[in-house]
């Protein structure tokens, strides 16, 4: 979702450098990411809990998951591809 709003807002503000275009488009998609992992992690922690003991692996794994995957997008990805660009846009 992030990388799809860096690419709109780069053919939006092409004057921009890319450090502000990933900024924007982290501050754009933070409240719809953030919403869609607590509301999964909920229903993952309810499992958790509730759960069977069959079941108790399976959603370690999916919290985990979950918890590794947004902070990756979020916190790991963007500055990826932002130091991509800069160095793309260097040569």
């Amino acid at each position: 979702v992030i990388f799809d709003r860096i690419r709109e807002n780069i053919k939006l503000y092409p004057e921009e450098n890319i450090k502000e275009i990933t900024n924007l488009s982290l501050n754009q998609t933070l409240p719809r990411t953030i919403n869609t992992s607590l509301t999964t992690l909920l229903v993952i922690v309810a499992l958790l809990i509730f759960g069977g003991t069959t079941i108790k692996a399976f959603t370690t794994v999916l919290l985990i998951g979950i918890v590794s995957g947004t902070y990756s997008s979020l916190f790991v990805a963007s500055p990826i591809l932002a130091r991509y660009y800069r160095k793309k846009e260097s040569q």
